[in-house]
């Protein structure tokens, strides 16, 4: 007799061993055909798993994250089976679930090309429609060396040998393909109703440069045709808004070849970084902080201190001065405290925040570099409070509602994560345990709902991680709250008490953008480029309709500039189509046409984003667009006339 518990907390007794699917369907014959897979006792699991033991046991369907990877692993295993089918010889490496889909990489002579796409696409139907029974079985370690020698399957057998000593090896077949394989998968290939073999690319074998470049396969699959429609859809919307492509389009930023993962911002995205850095500069002003700034270089002994050295070395970078040797920072936190450090404070000074624009460096492997989203350095709009027990609630409810006026202004909904202590820590479980409830309970006084993440909280605290959505429902981690009660003890951190006495402060560490390059990445594919009139580079385009009327056209645009309005005068000798079209693919948010009617009434006539806005004065749409501008208005404030 053994007991599960459910999800909301029920319990029902079972007197024999059950699958996990044998246990859905005593709850329901539906629950039980959109069962994908199950979490029991914490650990993700496959639906044949029998279970014995009492357990606590949630299903997953489609719909949510280990549902999706169960699914898209499973598809994996049906387009590797459809490959061995047409190319007999593949040697296969891996095969995983990843965040919108599957790929495969394999090692074959002939090359992968989009035709032969089609073809492996068609053997998967023919396979899903034999729908060949999936089993899993185990075989003990050098079974399986041997059985995967005896099919030249190299990769598995080096994937065999990683498995630590005592772990079972599982292995899955559906028919005549057999692949190692530690699951879940789902129940019945039948359940893959649609799926798209969406692109080909390299990869190196264990992402080495040195070792041999396989073929990566990509796909995605769903349990209905509409699902798969509207999943094309959007991958066609997302290609649209690319960042990476619209930024070469509107001359903002670059990656050369000279700086692989370091980008270049040209004077157009310049301008949008700035704007946002003083942005941020003015709110922290309003909120009590003032602004540091720490060395980019600094020694290792610094790093080994503060725990960096043995739980984040194999990210950073080195180097020697004057024989000694240094790191050049991932991370802005122990400059911030030797800054802290640099002199006694008094309980009367607390709470203490402290913000910096710092440039950090992080080594990412080449084949996960990816515009501004993926990047080796870039700037975190970091800040470092150092507070008392009594004001963590307070402090950390002040964070969250500065984080929500700006992810809220740019038109962002978000959701929230809490991430608990990881196995690779720093600390006392005691002191894990207190940082944990302080942030639970500023949640709680803001009624916040969030998701507990298990295990991912930084080396040294747990934390709260803002997802921000954007337009097309693609989310986002930004914002970030860590408690830390480490760093202070590292460091011997002290503040004088209203007793006299030496105490220990605490550090919150956080950040609101999370990077600026990454969060312009992010902005440029929210706005699909289409910026605010306030993060525009260009403002107003000032055009004129022919050389009569250029002088003119360069009193308005100097009037504008006068103002502050970043305007530009395109005086060429191009038709007026062209110069319209011209200033609409690079998005700027108004132009000013000037021909006779306008120069002969000191009007201008305006151009939106939308079409014409009609005749106005310069000078009445020059205060609305400062409106706009001082507002940060994500609508136009100029309006067609009615």
């Amino acid at each position: 007799m053994f007991k599960i518990t459910f999800p909301d907390n029920s319990v029902k007794e079972y007197d024999s061993p059950k699958s996990v699917l044998e246990i859905a369907s005593s709850i329901s014959k539906g629950l039980a055909k959109e069962t994908l897979c199950a979490t029991v006792n914490g650990e993700v699991s496959d639906i044949r798993r029998v279970i014995d033991f009492d357990a606590r046991i949630t299903f997953h369907k489609f719909e949510d994250p280990e549902g999706k990877a169960a699914f898209w692993h499973t598809t994996s295993h049906l387009m590797a089976q459809a490959i061995k089918h047409l190319y007999p010889n593949t040697q296969f490496a891996i095969g995983p679930a990843v965040d919108n889909g599957f790929y495969y990489d394999i090692d074959l002579d002939t090359a992968i090309t989009p035709e032969s796409l089609a073809d492996i696409e068609n053997e998967m139907r023919k396979i899903v429609k034999e729908n060949p029974e999936i089993k899993r079985y185990t075989l003990p370690r050098d079974e399986a060396i041997a059985y995967e020698k005896k099919n030249g399957q190299d990769y598995k057998v080096q994937l065999i040998g990683d498995v630590p000593e005592g772990e079972e090896i599982s292995f899955y077949s559906q028919g005549d393909y057999t692949d190692l394989c530690a699951g879940p998968h789902i129940a019945s290939l039948s359940m893959i109703k649609a799926f798209k073999l969406t692109s080909i690319a390299g990869a190196y074998w264990r992402g080495d440069e040195k070792n041999k470049m396989l073929q990566r396969i990509y796909g995605v699959s769903f349990p209905s045709k509409k699902e798969l429609d509207d999943h094309l859809k959007f991958l066609e919307e997302a290609k649209r808004r690319d960042h990476r492509r619209i930024g070469q389009e509107l001359d903002l930023f670059s990656v050369m070849e000279e700086g692989p993962g370091f980008p270049f911002f040209h004077p157009k995205g310049m301008i949008i970084r700035n704007e946002l850095e003083n942005f941020w500069r003015q709110l922290h002003r309003q909120r009590g902080y003032v602004e540091v700034k720490t060395p980019m270089i600094m020694e290792a002994e610094l790093w080994k201190r503060s725990g960096h050295w043995d739980h984040y070395k194999d990210n950073m970078y080195f180097t020697k001065i004057d024989d000694r040797d240094f790191a050049i920072k991932p991370m802005n936190c122990p400059g911030g405290i030797l800054l802290y450090n640099r002199t006694m404070h008094s309980y009367k000074e607390l709470p203490i925040r402290a913000g910096e624009l710092g440039l950090v460096h992080r080594h990412e492997p080449s084949g996960s570099l990816h515009g501004l989203m993926r990047v080796r350095c870039f700037t975190q709009d970091d800040a470092h409070l150092f507070i008392t027990e009594e004001m963590i609630t307070d402090e950390i409810i002040g964070i969250i509602d500065l984080i929500d006026y700006v992810y809220k202004l740019f038109g962002f909904e978000y959701f929230v994560e809490l991430s608990t202590m990881p196995e690779d820590h720093i600390g006392s479980d005691e002191d894990w345990a207190r940082a944990t409830q302080g942030l639970i309970d500023a949640l709680d006084r803001k009624h916040m709902s969030y998701k507990v993440n298990e295990g991912d909280g930084a080396f040294y605290g747990p934390k709260i991680d803002f997802h921000l959505r954007d337009c097309i429902g693609r989310t986002w981690q930004c914002g970030t709250i860590q408690l830390d009660f480490q760093m202070p003890e590292r460091f011997d951190c002290t503040y004088i008490g209203p007793d006299g006495a030496k105490h220990r402060p605490i550090m919150l560490h956080r950040v609101v953008f999370g990077s600026i390059e990454r969060f312009i990445g992010i902005l440029t594919e929210h706005f699909a480029g289409a910026f605010p009139l306030w993060l525009s580079p260009v403002q107003a385009e000032v055009i004129s309709v022919g050389e009569s009327f250029n002088n003119y056209a360069g009193k308005v645009n100097k009037y504008l500039l006068d103002r502050d309005i970043r305007s530009e005068l395109d005086d060429s000798n191009e038709k007026l189509g062209y110069k319209v079209r011209q200033a609409t693919l690079q998005k700027v948010p108004y132009q000013f046409v000037v021909g006779a009617k306008e120069q002969e009434n000191g009007t201008v006539t305006v151009r939106g984003r939308e079409g014409d806005l009609g005749e106005m004065k310069l000078s009445d749409a020059c205060k609305l667009l400062k409106k706009e501008i001082s507002t940060k208005s994500l609508k136009p404030l100029i309006k067609k006339a009615e």
